[in-house]
């Protein structure tokens, strides 16, 4: 009897010592990376080249986390800062130099020089220069994105008028807009916006002639002429009523303005357009931006960029290869997200809005403008935007406003060639 127990035992320590290696090799020594963004809706897109990632590797788990961009940044510099942080994560053009210069993400072209499957040439050029510092890249293009005018078809046929086109001008949004304004019923003909720059008046300014950073990234161009006539022009249209106040921007965001019918032309990126076809459907248009002096859009894009401190810097590679590549530029395409950073996967995202002219957003990636940078943008930022805003919610004139920018960015401008 005594030999049965004996046994018994044995027998149930054998198997609790391979059921403890087994949890060992699939828990607790599993390889893990951490990914960071701030957009849910690119979930399926992110998810999918994750899928992906893992089943070429079985034996790392990857968590997700999405951050309201509203606490992603300072949530990622504190991590970060702090010395851990996640090992992947979204990269924006405004916070690009202050994290390459300071030491946070990795430089990538050592990993690229040894990789023949990154191709830095397959991009679209504005979003390489974009992350590339001293012509090295630190972040590897995901999407890219440009300005374009969304209007309600809707709104245009019960007032009578013609849609817009690639013919358009600043006197066209003045004369349109009057006659889709409508305040009996709440609706505005134009968003100006002043609580956005991308999508306001950075497309304004380089459309009167002029700049927001000189290419020497020496000078501002608040404090001109360009940049005057420009906020001149948004001042006439609050003047007609033809847009929403600055305060009423504040309080209501014109994207829902828009997708509830109150607004019938809307300056927006071409993320936002599966969102407003998916609550306008075939009443939702769009055309390049109508041109001042000369035509300008801005164009930005995303890139994934990796933490300097992150623990295994080689299998974090292949994942930031598995989310750029190829494939996980056509998941972005297929999903109609935005535009991937991959020139030859645009055709299959221009399709995946067949009801929308994709087209005039992939024109601008060739012709636009490439979003301000400076290695302190966000700092300049801070200033522009308060001070803009400050004027036309009546607190300082337009002339007052942009003298202060102008004067305060060309000081840090000034400090940023002397560190």
């Amino acid at each position: 009897m005594k030999k049965i127990f004996s046994w018994i035992a044995l027998t149930l320590m054998v198997i609790s010592l391979v059921a403890c290696s087994s949890n060992s090799s699939s828990g607790e020594n599993k390889k893990k990376l951490e990914v960071a963004l701030w957009d849910e809706n690119a979930s399926d897109a992110v998810d999918a080249s994750i899928e992906a990632f893992k089943k070429d590797h079985p034996d790392v788990e990857v968590n997700v986390t999405y951050t309201p961009w509203a606490d992603y940044w300072t949530k990622l510099k504190t991590s970060l800062g702090g010395g851990s942080g996640p090992d992947v994560f979204w990269m924006n053009g405004p916070n690009f130099y202050q994290y390459s210069t300071q030491g946070l993400i990795k430089n990538l072209e050592p990993f690229i020089s040894q990789d023949s499957q990154f191709n830095k040439d397959a991009y679209f050029p504005a979003v390489v220069d974009l992350y590339s510092l001293e012509g090295e890249l630190y972040a590897a293009p995901y999407f890219v994105d440009a300005v374009g005018l969304f209007y309600n078809k809707k709104l245009f046929d019960e007032a009578g008028v013609e849609y817009p086109d690639e013919s358009w001008t600043w006197e066209d949004i003045k004369e349109a807009g009057e006659k889709l304004t409508n305040h009996d019923k709440g609706i505005y003909g134009y968003a100006a916006h002043t609580v956005g720059n991308q999508q306001g008046y950075y497309n304004l300014i380089h459309q009167a002639g002029g700049f927001i950073i000189s290419d020497d990234k020496t000078t501002s161009g608040f404090n001109t002429p360009e940049a005057k006539k420009a906020f001149t022009f948004l001042q006439d249209l609050f003047d007609k009523g033809i847009s929403p106040s600055t305060q009423s921007q504040i309080e209501t965001k014109v994207d829902q303005l828009f997708i509830s019918n109150k607004l019938a032309m809307l300056p927006s990126i071409n993320v936002n357009a599966s969102t407003f076809v998916d609550e306008l459907g075939d009443s939702v248009g769009v055309a390049p931006l109508p041109a001042g002096k000369q035509e300008a859009a801005i164009v930005h894009g995303i890139g994934w960029a990796m933490n300097e401190k992150t623990k295994d810097e080689e299998l974090a590679w292949e994942l930031v290869k598995y989310l750029a590549n190829e494939d996980g530029n056509r998941v972005i395409a297929e999903t109609g997200f935005s535009i991937p950073a991959i020139k030859s996967m645009s055709d299959i995202w221009k399709e995946s809005l067949p009801s929308l002219d994709l087209q005039v957003f992939i024109d601008a990636q060739e012709t636009g403008v490439a979003y301000p940078v400076s290695k302190r943008t966000a700092e300049w930022q801070d200033i522009e935007m308060k001070e803009i805003q400050a004027a036309f919610l009546g607190q300082q004139t337009i002339d007052e406003a942009l003298e202060k920018v102008g004067t305060e960015m060309n000081a840090i401008l000034k400090e940023e060639q002397e560190e």
